[in-house]
């Protein structure tokens, strides 16, 4: 049957999570406050009333639902209402008060346009898991818009609008009515027992219905995350802890691996920041895919924070950039350069930067002489790899020294000031190698590094500074563009100067303050100290490739096999990869003979030549699974993205062999005619390319401490990582993988 003159308008959803709001009042009275919001609020204009559909109560009285029909007056443009044929938006709400088990449950959906829009919204007030006497409050909604006249973008616009601001008056009103019940006299609210029943309802309109803003046109909701925490404050509950302390010396790292962490509404505002209603959605669902993915070993809120910042909050975006920032620290030991890096002599020498106090809004300062570093000798000296370790060093403290602040001074702090001194710059600084390893920095730091300058001061720039930042402004983010304040000469000391960003005490002496500067003064690095090319390329080498991971491609019919000989049996084998590129299946296998000699794929098939030694195949063609070798672990189907660990207890000697493959989409089983996506993959070979990044490690049974816990990955600083591990008591046939 053919259909004629049907457009189909694709489906615009929006999701939304809400932190953890804690009210610190007993369930029970914050019920009765929430009785008083209906059947109407004047706190809320928009809803104009509400009828009980259904009412059922049981038999003890200890459980109570009730169904509501409610009228909003949704804030839309007169044309739009009148077109679309409505005064009112009816939305159904379904509510379950369980007062023996302390909890209120919310459902509610659209009624008006179901079949062009689907709204959904689930909320749940309960008991707080550690103090009984305190209630906490989620809610999630999401927003399907099937069609809408061809005003499908104006009603996602209104429907943002109206539930942000929903969101933000929700609190607002329960504290309204727990005010003015505290102002009649009322703090106490008996809890239910079955000795002492409550009377029954005056009137239908009890504690059961969700709040009416609640209801407004979601426009972003999300599946419940379970995820972060209730950091430690004045007055707040400290943070939970499992068997693993926290560490001393930082109140922001907290661990963030169980499913049990959530992210407390309190907690975001002391150390994250104000965020808007849907910027704290994008937070939790970003953190919630990361402990999806990347099990126990996810950044902390305030760096997935800077990355959606540099994305305007778009999560596809800043989970891209952020998967790519992970695997890059991860290859690069980056996590252990403030404990495994040690400046050379001559960047202690002749490196004209560190660090100085903290600015007026308590950011710490960097102070940088670029006019009196040689840059050229630097380069001739140490390479350019050094020079970025060192710098990236430097980044690396200014993230502690942000943590830090932020407890020093009660307010979130995620960056940092950097002063620039130009004096001194001349031609000499615009040499072409120094230049390259300047951008080879600039590009690394803002990929890796993002929104952790918040003001840069460039002091005294010469005639010659337009030159220089012409080469290197198109390297650098507009956003971060934006934070550029340029002062030629002395201009500096006057009104809108220096002064207006930090404390006169602490300006540098050689600025004109009173404060001594120990940023060394540089100076010409003794050519005798120069070091000839090949040595510097022997030795960038070194340090780019100094990484206990290694890197493979797999193509379609080439997969990547690594061998692992087992000499005892109950042998443990660890792993801990990245996939970082395409969808690739993990498998294990056993055989009592060795393979052949590794073979490289040519891949002439795909017309690629693959990489000396990344591509590598083990299992001959001829050889037979089930006689040949056998496979010991259920295939695992790893995405794009992921990162996975894991651990399995052998049982016979002989060879292991660890093998990548290529995952193939499944073909659409309902028709004949082939996907979209299936015509396309085969017109690009890159689609039929992967790419993964591990690191294994065999261990005694005798050493082996649970899964992960001996990888030298799990130790990272930077990392949160789960403080519990899986004790080693499964059979010696069995697996532990995590993702």
């Amino acid at each position: 049957m053919t259909v004629v003159g049907v457009t189909e308008v694709p489906n615009m959803v929006q999701k939304y999570q809400s932190p953890v709001r804690v009210y610190k009042y007993p369930f029970e009275l914050v019920m009765a406050a929430y009785e008083r919001r209906f059947p109407t609020c004047h706190l809320i204009p928009m809803f104009v009333a509400s009828d009980v559909v259904d009412e059922e109560t049981s038999e003890d009285r200890s459980t109570h639902r009730i169904e509501r029909r409610c009228a909003l007056d949704v804030d839309a443009p007169r044309l739009l209402k009148r077109f679309a044929g409505v005064d009112y938006v009816y939305f159904i709400q379904k509510n379950t008060l369980n007062r023996k088990e302390r909890t209120l449950h919310i459902e509610s959906h659209n009624e008006t346009f179901s079949n062009r829009v689907i709204i959904h919204e689930t909320c749940c007030y309960s008991v707080h898991p550690e103090n009984e006497d305190w209630t906490c409050f989620e809610q999630s909604a999401s927003l399907d818009i099937k069609s809408f006249f061809g005003f499908e973008s104006t009603v996602e616009k209104i429907a943002m609008k109206q539930y942000a601001s929903s969101i933000k008056k929700g609190k607002e009103i329960i504290e309204y009515y727990l005010k003015e019940l505290e102002d009649e006299g009322i703090t106490h609210v008996p809890r239910w027992n079955q000795t002492s029943l409550p009377p029954p309802p005056s009137r239908p309109t009890s504690l059961l219905t969700s709040p009416p803003a609640d209801l407004k046109v979601p426009v972003t909701a999300a599946v419940p995350i379970p995820i972060t925490v209730n950091a430690p404050d004045s007055d707040s509950l400290e943070a939970k802890q499992d068997s693993t302390p926290l560490p001393a010396d930082s109140l922001t790292e907290i661990l963030a691996g169980t499913p049990e962490d959530k992210l407390d509404a309190d907690y975001i505002k002391r150390y994250l920041g104000d965020l808007t209603p849907l910027q704290e959605s994008c937070l939790i669902r970003l953190r919630k895919w990361l402990q999806e993915t990347h099990k126990g070993k996810i950044p902390k809120d305030e760096h997935i924070l800077r990355f959606l910042r540099a994305r305007d909050f778009n999560m596809d975006k800043a989970r891209e950039i952020l998967c790519q920032s992970l695997t890059w620290r991860k290859q690069h030991q980056v996590d252990y350069l403030l404990e495994t890096w040690s400046s050379p002599q001559v960047l202690q020498d002749y490196y004209t930067g560190g660090w100085h106090h903290h600015d007026r809004d308590g950011r710490p300062l960097y102070v940088l002489r670029l006019g009196q570093m040689d840059t050229k000798g630097l380069v001739r000296a140490l390479g350019e790899e050094s020079l970025l370790r060192h710098v990236l060093s430097i980044n690396e403290e200014g993230l502690r020294r942000c943590e830090e602040n932020t407890k020093v001074f009660g307010r979130p702090i995620s960056c940092w000031t950097c002063l620039v001194d130009l004096e001194g710059l001349n031609m000499r600084h615009l040499w072409r190698p120094g230049v390259k390893a300047l951008l080879r920095i600039i590009e690394v730091v803002e990929a890796n590094y993002p929104e952790t300058l918040g003001r840069l001061l460039i002091l005294r720039a010469p005639r010659v500074f337009p030159v220089l930042w012409t080469l290197v402004s198109p390297f650098i983010d507009e956003n971060t563009r934006k934070k550029f304040l340029i002062y030629a000469g002395n201009d500096y000391q006057g009104p809108g100067g220096l002064v207006d960003y930090i404390d006169k005490e602490i300006i540098p002496d050689f600025l004109g303050g009173e404060c001594m500067c120990e940023v060394p003064e540089g100076g010409l690095v003794p050519k005798s100290m120069y070091r000839t090319a090949e040595e510097l390329e022997n030795e960038d080498v070194r340090l780019w490739t100094e990484t206990i991971y290694q890197s493979a491609s797999i193509f379609k019919g080439a997969p990547h096999e690594l061998l692992i000989e087992i000499i005892d049996a109950s042998s443990v084998i660890t792993w801990d990869f990245d996939v970082c590129k395409g969808d690739v299946v993990f498998n294990i296998y056993h055989s009592k003979r060795a393979p052949q000699p590794p073979r490289k794929d040519p891949l002439g098939a795909h017309g690629i030549t693959s990489p000396g030694g990344n591509n590598v195949q083990l299992i001959d063609k001829s050889w037979t699974l089930g006689q040949d070798y056998s496979m010991v672990e259920s295939p695992l189907t790893c995405k794009e993205g992921e990162s996975v660990q894991g651990s399995h207890i052998t049982r016979w000697p002989g060879f292991y062999i660890l093998q990548w493959k290529f995952h193939n989409m499944p073909s659409c089983s309902t028709t004949n005619l082939p996907r979209v996506d299936d015509v396309l993959a085969t017109l690009q070979v890159s689609s039929h390319k992967c790419k993964v990044m591990y690191y294994t490690e065999v261990l005694g049974s005798e050493d082996f401490r649970g899964s992960m816990t001996s990888l030298e990955s799990s130790h990272s600083g930077f990392s949160q990582l789960s403080a519990a591990t899986t004790s080693s008591n499964q059979s010696q046939s069995s697996s532990m993988i995590s993702r």
